[in-house]
């Protein structure tokens, strides 16, 4: 074997770095797990080797001071009243980096940040805090690809290994700058539902609004006019109105961005000026407006399918079947082939779009959306989107049918919800229908493409200079 054989024999088996995890929960364990996932030798860390329990398949397991000895990276995976065992590792962490990975069960729960506590603890080792938003079920599931985790330190070069590392795990990495950023990082994890807020509140304010609207139109407009008492519709009716209207327009506000993303390049000539930063924050949160969109239409399933088992419903079939044998009416009733049409196709565009809905939030999901190719992804989400927003706006406009034409209709002068529900999907569907004519849309891929209508003012500069 010549020289040159030799090196492409040490290039092709290069030998994996070790990295040292103290702890061995769940955590731990799943991180060293997707450690050796990723090429990484891992050496355990805990006070009864013989006794910890099981560790990923290939992964050490020693004392504390023996695992500390055979790395130069160590991530400390153990709570923070554990963590003056430190202090007697002193002499083997010496100008090591230390990553915190602890998490608090409340703010303000000590008066300084863990990782701060650990470099007085180790005033000789670079301590560096991140990586502490990723959960073990994430790690053990390697569900990480597109999330962001963040890094704070004092150690410039520490935060790079540490960087390096998590970029290789498939994560994004953001630096927060010194470890005084610390107490920040450790507040993340205690937000509940950080980018939930918009669409929940969204989807609060729509079912409040609607709510309280059909609870005037139906309960309150027939107490006062009629002198009905019908309030137990509250429950299921009324409910079972509002559910799909919310579902409808959360669904159209999940396209809508996109659409007005769409108008803004066109404006703009360009693809490479920034959003406002209202629609940024739109875009960022259509998937859970999309999936609180399918949730409400669960809701309106689950309420139509049950509604035929209501007692007021059991009782006015009853009622009105005694009145036909009281009346001596055995002749059946003219059949109505236009609402036969009309009920058919209602239930058929319902039922078809419920299966598309579920379909999108399937896709949503990282564990199936991960395993699609980009191409695949953007049909399902938009191709399908859209055509689901079409077939749910169309079983809107069967349900309305005349109501809107009538006089009837307008309690207290009020248009109807089934009207009312309309407006922003067919806005969103007109919208787009507009950037599918030719013209326009051979522009808007220009334009996603790399074409600028108005070339940089140095481009033209350069163009002139040439000339």
């Amino acid at each position: 074997m010549n020289s040159y054989d030799m090196t492409i024999t040490t290039l092709d088996k290069p030998e994996p770095d070790v990295v040292c995890i103290l702890g061995t929960g769940d955590l731990g364990r799943s991180l060293g797990y997707r450690l050796l996932q990723s090429g990484y030798r891992v050496v355990y860390g805990s006070r009864r080797p013989e006794s910890c329990g099981p560790v990923p398949y290939g992964a050490q397991v020693m004392e504390h001071a023996a695992a500390a000895q055979a790395a130069s990276l160590i991530f400390v995976c153990v709570h923070r009243e554990h963590y003056k065992f430190l202090v007697t590792l002193t002499p083997h962490l010496e100008g090591k980096v230390l990553v915190d990975l602890s998490n608090n069960l409340k703010k303000g729960m000590y008066p300084e940040p863990n990782a701060v506590y650990m470099q007085s603890l180790v005033p000789n080792a670079a301590v560096v805090k991140g990586l502490n938003t990723m959960s073990a079920w994430a790690l053990q599931n390697g569900l990480l690809a597109g999330k962001q985790v963040y890094l704070c330190g004092n150690n410039v070069e520490a935060k790079h290994v540490v960087a390096d590392l998590a970029t290789k795990l498939g994560v994004t990495v953001l630096d927060r700058g010194s470890l005084s950023a610390a107490g920040e990082l450790e507040d993340f994890p205690l937000q509940l539902f950080q980018e939930w807020r918009l669409p929940l509140r969204v989807a609060f304010g729509i079912t409040a609004a609607f709510f309280v609207y059909l609870l005037i139109r139906d309960i309150v407009y027939a107490y006062v006019e009629d002198g009905k008492d019908v309030s137990y519709r509250i429950m299921v009716s009324l409910a079972n109105k509002v559910f799909p209207i919310v579902s409808l327009i959360m669904l159209a506000l999940c396209y809508l961005p996109g659409v007005l993303a769409a108008f803004f390049q066109l404006y703009n000539g360009t693809k490479y000026r920034r959003f406002p930063n209202w629609l940024d924050r739109w875009m960022l949160c259509r998937k859970q407006m999309g999936l609180i969109a399918l949730g409400f239409a669960f809701l309106h399933a689950i309420y139509t399918l049950v509604g035929p088992l209501r007692y007021s419903s059991r009782q006015s079939l009853i009622s009105s079947a005694l009145n036909e044998v009281k009346n001596n009416k055995t002749t059946p009733l003219d059949f109505d082939n236009t609402e036969a049409w009309r009920r058919d196709s209602l239930l058929a565009l319902g039922i078809l779009g419920f299966f598309f809905y579920v379909l999108l939030g399937l896709t949503s999901l990282p564990s199936v959306g991960g395993s699609l190719s980009w191409r695949e992804f953007n049909f399902v989400q938009s191709k399908l989107g859209h055509l689901t927003l079409f077939i749910c706006t169309f079983h809107g406009y069967i349900y309305a049918w005349d109501r809107p034409l009538r006089a009837s209709s307008y309690k207290w002068y009020t248009p109807p919800g089934s009207f009312l529900v309309l407006i922003v999907p067919t806005a969103v569907l007109l919208l787009k229908g507009l950037l599918l004519l030719p013209c326009v849309h051979c522009t808007l891929m220009r334009i996603r493409q790399g074409w600028e209508r108005n070339p940089p003012r140095q481009m033209m500069d350069d163009k002139s200079t040439n000339l």
